[in-house]
């Protein structure tokens, strides 16, 4: 009997054989941090030529953004090839090429509720990696109760004016734009009333703070406008309705967070974090307990992804990812901060070096520090149990 190879047997052979070529060596290195990948941008910076390259090469093939449609730089591959090529991926360890805001959470939202005008000229750049987005939706006085926002767009005729100060907006001095939620109906109930806008950082009338947080890092800012002008070509869906696009949006940015939980292509399994650090006896890592509260995790990051898979072909088969996104944003922060308690117990008394350079300036202690966030950002864990138990569980 001959051997049946069906097509997406013959894409994957295709991608491997691609990603042979085309993928150059240092990019199949397991990335240290944040700092390894790049985020794009127009003040974006190249570790090194095979960063740049490794980027082109994807770009040129879509792969940046390999499920949009190709009119908008993406790759127009379906389901089942972008999990191809994501295995692919990972199987050499080759590191994503590109980051971005733009990606996960607008990209998204766009397609679904932009104007044709408005997805070609924001989509092609974020594939390309050309423009660097910040996200603009918390507030001083509305971080949970996001729909509260009291930030102003006074209509002048032909644009708005924009009043307000957002808060916790992840890398908001290395934005070059920015998608943000403004109350334009001051009239109207709290969830009415408000529009989703989008605006370059770079104008007048915008001042950025950092924030700096336990760790030392400043990864957030305060953002401050004061007479912003926002044109009215610049509003993503209709106007007052935009609460409809910010819900959309969200669902991606707490499935985004919830991965976070899971290893991806390019990082280094736990288990072999450990047996590079503490040795093996008799073919098993050494240690007892950390052994078991890894298989634990790995158990456990192996049923997030599992379950994770099952959502996006329900999603794919027309069901709406709703509220499982906050099942899934839950469990994946509680998985990233128990990555952080191993890889913390694994290194020891090393974990604590708070500077210097075999610490990477305290790379790991600052990165546990700072996943304790996962569990606010994004909306509380708290409020995401409250989410589940409401509209999953159907509980009183």
């Amino acid at each position: 009997m001959g051997f049946y190879v069906t097509n997406l047997d013959s894409f994957r052979h295709k991608v491997r054989d691609w990603l042979e070529v085309n993928c150059p060596k240092s990019m199949r290195q397991p990335y240290r941090s944040e700092a390894d990948l790049y985020w794009g941008g127009r003040n974006g910076k190249f570790q090194n030529e095979d960063q740049r390259l490794w980027l082109q090469r994807m770009v040129s093939k879509g792969w940046t953004v390999p499920t949009w449609p190709t009119e908008y730089g993406g790759g127009g591959l379906d389901r089942e090839q972008t999990k191809t090529l994501n295995e692919e991926m990972a199987r050499i360890h080759a590191r994503p090429p590109l980051e971005s805001f733009g990606i996960s959470m607008l990209g998204p939202a766009l397609l679904k509720f932009g104007t044709n005008e408005l997805k070609q000229q924001h989509l092609p750049p974020i594939a390309r990696g050309e423009i660097r987005w910040a996200q603009g939706y918390s507030e001083p006085n509305a971080g949970s109760d996001l729909a509260s926002l009291q930030t102003r767009a006074e209509d002048k005729g032909n644009h708005y004016l924009v009043n307000g100060t957002k808060v916790w907006t992840s890398y908001g001095e290395l934005g070059d734009w920015m998608f943000c939620l403004v109350r334009t109906d001051f009239k109207a109930k709290k969830h009415a009333g408000i529009s989703f806008v989008l605006f370059d950082m770079n104008g007048t009338g915008i001042t950025i703070r950092p924030i700096k947080l336990i760790s030392g890092n400043s990864p957030f800012t305060e953002i401050f406008m004061e007479n912003l002008r926002v044109e009215k070509n610049q509003v993503v869906g209709a106007i007052n309705k935009g609460w409809t696009v910010a819900k959309y949006l969200l669902t991606h940015e707490r499935e985004m967070i919830g991965g976070s939980g899971l290893s991806r292509a390019g990082s280094i399994p736990i288990s072999k974090v450990a047996v590079a650090a503490l040795g093996m006896e008799n073919g098993i890592l050494s240690n007892t307990m950390l052994r078991t509260d890894i298989a634990h995790f790995e158990m456990d990051e192996c049923c997030l992804e599992l379950n994770t898979e099952r959502a996006r072909d329900e999603v794919k088969a027309g069901a709406s990812l709703g509220a499982a996104s906050s099942m899934f944003k839950y469990y994946g922060t509680e998985l990233n901060k128990r990555r952080f308690e191993l890889l913390m117990a694994i290194n020891g008394s090393d974990a604590m070096v708070w500077e210097g350079g075999e610490s990477r300036s305290g790379y790991l202690p600052k990165t546990w520090l700072r996943s304790k966030g996962n569990s606010i950002e994004g909306g509380t864990s708290e409020i995401q149990l409250n989410i589940v138990a409401k509209r999953i569980l159907r509980l009183p």
